[in-house]
């Protein structure tokens, strides 16, 4: 198939390699004002409606001022950092610049994002490098889901091709078409290369046929909306644009010890890993330094060489894509010395240099003042916020705050099987993508609770109590409020709230 998706390559190539950091941030520690997007005719979603963020934290002074100035940031400039991991350039790639309109999204929390598109057109997300076309105005919001959770049904010959999302519409029909950066060097096999798309429903996965692609984007028809991204019939030989991330450990020793991930340039993989990173338990800074000069290939052996020469484990790797895997491989670099070093992946066979880049102590210890100088900065821009700008949302989590300490008391009381049979029945047929999406279960777990013949609304109270039990002395209503965050009806919403009253009134009576 020869592809009509040439000529609409991402500007953003130029932006160069960022990582998810921002996002990731956002899932752990944001706390933001709200939007409610209207409902729509789209009957395939409940999520539609979802309430989310709108502004990121170090915006949060005069809100009009500053989204103003964040749509005339440019990808790439320092006010919005591009996420768009598309590689800068590749010497086999017929690349040419698109003509789609570039758009910076707003941030939501757990890291959404948010466009509110205003005419029919063709948009390109300056951030993810998603290319959304609309028959009218619309409003789009969608977040970087982790491929692991649906492991279980990406088999041969189908691997996966790039990053994977959940997108929602105000309306389903005004979206006709979306497209997927991937990250393959196709080549010489452009027009014979097979992409489909992984559409996770709720009665399972589909996999889509689709409409075309280029040297960079899979393009879809949008059918419905829930998790979706794209996946590639293997061929041999696979060639990838591939990044190395690197992670140093801060701590009081002397020494140098670095986390060094090969991978290919997939946004999923890479916020898997940033998440790994920050739940490890140890403290890390990451580096950033240009992606691989080189193509990587899949099933080559590759050595990490260092100068000057460091204690190395394991010395030879072989590539392959770990965004099914839940843990992911990484290298460790130690030296005793902290000296600045020369790092170089150089691939067995040919002896070929994919990638090389110098780490210098600047790299490091400028990242650090960053951060302090940022931290401080953040915090007093967010002491200045006037409290009646707060949204309904954040009165809400105010409101539920108040309730959870009142007195001296802390509402911590474990969800019951009764209440959480209440919350059940009242979840809509979309409770398999929460329970994946929100309540960190597999396709493992989904599938052993329909397991046996019962009745729907069993279903999803076994989730919920697969949820409760994990979480042991968290499963309570506060924690499952925290972990829904607005992916739920506003009924589910208001009986939390009401569970964690009971618990309030019982805490002053006790």
């Amino acid at each position: 198939m020869t592809s009509g998706l040439e000529s609409q390559q991402v500007d953003s190539c130029d932006s160069g390699i960022a990582t998810l950091e921002d996002t990731e941030d956002c899932d752990f520690e944001a706390e933001d004002s709200t939007l409610e997007d209207k409902s729509g005719d789209d009957d395939t979603s409940n999520s539609d409606s979802e309430s989310g963020s709108e502004s990121d934290p170090d915006t949060e002074v005069d809100e009009d001022e500053s989204n103003k100035e964040l749509k005339e940031k440019t990808p790439g400039s320092n006010g919005v950092k591009a996420e768009v991991n598309t590689q800068q350039h590749c010497e086999h790639c017929r690349i040419q610049q698109g003509q789609q309109e570039q758009v910076t999204p707003r941030r939501l929390s757990r890291g959404q994002f948010w466009l509110n598109l205003d005419a029919e057109g063709v948009y390109q997300c300056a951030v993810t490098g998603l290319i959304f076309e609309v028959t009218k105005a619309a409003v789009i919001k969608y977040s970087l889901l982790s491929w692991s959770k649906f492991a279980s049904y990406i088999k041969e010959p189908w691997i996966v091709g790039g990053p994977l999302y959940d997108v929602t519409c105000t309306s389903t029909s005004v979206l006709t078409s979306i497209q997927f950066p991937h990250t393959f060097c196709l080549n010489d096999h452009l027009s014979d290369t097979t992409f489909k798309v992984f559409h996770f429903k709720n009665n399972g996965p589909e996999f889509e046929g689709s409409i075309d692609h280029s040297a960079t984007h899979v393009k879809w028809q949008v059918s419905s909306l829930s998790p979706v991204g794209p996946v590639i019939q293997k061929h041999d030989p696979v060639y990838y644009h591939g990044v190395v991330l690197l992670y140093k450990a801060v701590n009081d020793h002397p020494s140098l010890s670095f986390r060094v991930y090969v991978a290919s340039n997939n946004d999923s993989f890479i916020k898997d890993v940033s998440k790994a990173v920050k739940l490890s338990g140890k403290k890390f800074i990451k580096i950033e330094k240009p992606p691989c000069q080189k193509l990587l290939q899949g099933g080559k052996k590759y050595r990490l060489i260092s100068e000057p020469e460091a204690e190395i484990t394991p010395e030879e790797i072989e590539f392959v894509d770990d965004s099914l895997l839940k843990v992911k491989s990484y290298i460790e670099v130690y030296l005793e010395q902290p000296v600045e070093l020369m790092l170089s992946l150089v691939e067995l066979d040919s002896e070929e240099t994919v990638w090389k880049a110098k780490l210098r102590e600047c790299d490091w210890i400028q990242h650090s003042q960053n951060d302090n100088e940022q931290r401080r900065c953040t915090g007093s821009i967010r002491r200045r916020k006037s409290s009646n700008s707060l949204s309904e949302e954040e009165l809400c989590r105010k409101r539920m705050k108040s309730i959870d300490t009142i007195d001296g008391t802390t509402a911590k009381a474990i969800l019951t099987d009764r209440q959480l049979m209440i919350l059940g029945k009242k979840m809509g047929k979309d409770w398999k993508v929460i329970g994946i999406q929100c309540l960190n279960l597999s396709i493992e777990d989904i599938e052993q609770i329909e397991a046996k013949e019962e009745d729907i609304n069993m279903y999803k109270f076994k989730m919920l109590r697969k949820w409760r039990d994990s979480e042991k002395n968290k499963g309570t209503a506060q924690y499952l409020h925290g972990c829904l965050n607005g992916q739920v009806s506003h009924e589910v919403t208001e009986i939390l709230e009401g569970f964690l009253e009971e618990t309030q009134t019982h805490d002053e009576t006790a």
